[in-house]
């Protein structure tokens, strides 16, 4: 067995998106870089104080063990999951038309744009941009 000389750790975190199940999730790493006796680098990847492989070289779905896992900068999957769990509120917004009607007016003109609709995110909206068509 090889002797280490050399070590410098670093900390990473990724987010990761399942291409056949859609089930997101963030991990945090400490990457330790090491050097053996003879010279040869290697690295050593711990995540929640366990050893474990590197997950840039074949990550695996934690929901459905599946392969086709895209790798991206950490905060992606929790900021959708944020939004999900805590939607904007929708603004009670009075049309003109609503308001004349409760104050017994006569409507105004009809041509006035519907409402915007507020945007649900969901994780697939996170994935589209990697969908090749």
């Amino acid at each position: 067995m090889s002797e280490i000389t050399g070590t410098a750790k670093v900390h990473e975190a990724y987010a990761f998106a399942c291409m056949r199940c859609g089930h997101g999730w963030e991990q945090s790493y400490e990457i330790a870089h090491h050097m053996d006796a003879s010279g040869q680098e290697f690295v050593v990847y711990v995540a929640d104080g366990e050893r474990v492989p590197s997950p840039l070289s074949s990550p695996t779905c934690l929901n459905c063990g599946g392969h086709v896992v895209r790798i991206m900068r950490a905060g992606q999957v929790s900021s959708v999951l944020d939004l999900m769990a805590h939607p904007t509120p929708k603004p009670a917004a009075k049309t003109a038309a609503a308001a004349a009607v409760k104050e017994g007016e006569q409507p105004a003109s009809a041509e006035q744009p519907p409402p915007a609709r507020s945007h649900h995110w969901h994780l697939s909206d996170l994935l589209h941009p990697f969908h090749h068509r």
